[in-house]
């Protein structure tokens, strides 16, 4: 309807600033350099741009206007549920540029992921890599020869945006000990999996600090399956708490040892991470670590839009905050089974992925 496009046109950064409560140079710094406001500002004032019809023409966004105007997202399972908060975060942005979005799947593969950049690289603008499997040295290299945001992971001298991963497992290892637990097994995600390295390291790091017991099983697939074949790993050393590398291993996890005769949480608390929808249908209800989903696939494309990873990725991460979202899968530790022995987390984390 024209009516509806004029009333687009109309809109002035003033109105969003108008709307968002903040002023006009801070409506600018957040759409074009997100970097220079903090995270929950620059995603309030694209929320409300996005929903008064604004877009950021009226502002230089370099690589819609000298580019094919197409962003890549890779991610390593599309049937994965938390990409579904990544891809609408990235979108939501991408559509306020004036951007296309392709969303590429690799199916956890290192393999696929470094054929699919290669094959894009000459038709993209950039790249958004959620969850990439590929080496450190990799993304680099193909950063020199095109803009890219590394999600969900720190690459040093590409800009990286990274949920409090570490911050976060010490939130749930200290909400179990709180119920009386001792000792915590983490059911570990893929071994190429750089989040799941963060995760496992802040657990070794709670344990010296909380004096747990802390062990773990796997590498594991990322999906409920994953879980249930983590289950059988941990049913022949229980412990009376685990914490997942995702909630749907959690999930997998806690339908396993629930159909093996186990209640939860009387007999073992669960805690997942990702605060995927799921998380609350399954009973009981999942206790998870919630990530910034929606907001880190939200900063992967604003970064690349303002053209900030050819200004030097080079400093710290894009740091953002994760939360421990408490339902009914915890509860009060039970005395664990004769015979178990987990052994006590020492010395410096060991290196899990890349």
């Amino acid at each position: 309807m024209a009516g509806d496009g004029a009333r687009a046109a109309e809109v002035t950064i003033y109105d969003v600033a108008a709307a968002a409560g903040v002023s006009a140079s801070t409506v600018s710094r957040a759409l074009a350099k997100p970097g220079r406001v903090s995270w929950r500002t620059a995603e309030h004032v694209r929320r409300v741009a996005g929903e008064l019809g604004y877009r950021s023409s009226r502002i230089q966004v370099p690589l819609s206007t000298r580019g094919s105007g197409v962003l890549a997202l890779v991610v390593a399972d599309i049937a994965n549920p938390v990409f579904v908060g990544v891809v609408r975060g990235a979108e939501r942005v991408a559509v306020a540029h004036d951007l296309t979005l392709a969303v590429v799947e690799t199916q956890e593969s290192e393999r696929a992921e470094a054929q699919a950049l290669a094959r894009l690289e000459a038709t993209v603008d950039g790249f958004v890599l959620a969850s990439s499997r590929l080496s450190d040295q990799e993304i680099r290299s193909v950063a020199k020869r095109k803009p890219v945001v590394v999600l969900n992971r720190s690459v040093r001298s590409v800009t990286s945006v990274v949920s409090d991963n570490v911050r976060a497992v010490k939130k749930a290892a200290e909400h179990l000990v709180g119920l009386g637990h001792t000792s915590i097994t983490y059911l570990a995600g893929p071994e190429a999996s750089h989040a799941d390295g963060t995760r496992w390291r802040g657990l070794q790091e709670a344990g010296l600090e909380l004096d747990l017991r802390v062990g773990r099983v796997g590498p594991n697939l990322p999906t409920l399956r994953g879980g249930a074949v983590a289950a059988e790993a941990w049913a022949r050393r229980p412990s009376t708490a685990v914490i997942a590398f995702n909630d749907l291993m959690a999930i997998g996890f806690l339908r396993a040892v629930t159909a093996g005769g186990r209640r939860v949480p009387e007999d073992v608390s669960v805690v997942g991470f990702d605060n995927i929808v799921d998380a609350d249908i399954v009973r009981p209800g999942l206790t998870t670590i919630a990530s910034p989903l929606v907001e880190m696939g939200s900063a992967g494309v604003a970064h690349l839009a303002a053209g900030r990873p050819r200004e030097g990725g080079t400093g710290d991460p894009v740091l953002l905050p994760a939360w421990l979202v408490v339902r009914g899968s915890t509860g009060p530790a039970r005395t664990a089974p004769p015979g178990v022995r987990l052994r006590r987390a020492r010395g410096p984390a060991p290196r899990a992925g890349s």
